[in-house]
């Protein structure tokens, strides 16, 4: 059971528990979740999570793996730009750290080839991109407890010292 200010991932999303109350109605207790970028928003999640959407934040030492690991995950190859969209809203969908890098590093070097033969950058690209990088790097920006920002930036100059 997790307690309140605890971070958690609610399907996609790294939230805060706000506090945990107990419905009156029905007597059962509820997390009250606050996505880290958009505290404006509020989710009730039953504590039983009966649907498997709510799963712990990846651990430092796990965060530091991933991250070293990156050199060593490929981006997706030869796929039709029919079905890029797909793939991308099944890996998006996998929700697993190595997919979400599949996705920027695929996308990342979709739009540099485009710019490179003076072409204007794939707007799905760029969505999904942001989409991956926003899901990656504000679950491990709490697990390095950096900034979103902060987070990138190391995780760039690991890798590339890792390339070297």
């Amino acid at each position: 059971m997790y307690k309140k200010n605890d971070y958690v991932v609610y399907k996609k999303d790294v939230c805060k528990i706000r506090e945990i109350k107990q419905n009156k109605l029905n007597g059962n207790y509820y997390y009250i979740l606050v996505p880290i970028d958009d505290e404006s928003l509020i989710i009730d999640v039953p504590i039983d999570n009966k649907m498997g959407y709510l799963r712990d934040i990846i651990s430092k030492n796990d965060a530091e793996k991933l991250i070293n690991n990156i050199p060593n995950i490929n981006p997706l190859e030869q796929i039709d730009d029919k079905y890029i969209e797909r793939t991308y809203k099944e890996l998006l969908y996998n929700g697993t750290h190595e997919d979400l890098i599949k996705i920027i590093k695929t996308t990342y070097l979709r739009n540099d080839d485009r710019k490179n033969k003076n072409k204007k950058v794939s707007e799905k690209d760029n969505d999904y991109f942001n989409k991956a990088e926003k899901y990656l790097y504000n679950e491990l920006s709490i697990a390095l407890s950096m900034s979103f920002d902060e987070t990138k930036d190391y995780i760039i100059k690991k890798v590339q010292e890792l390339i070297k």
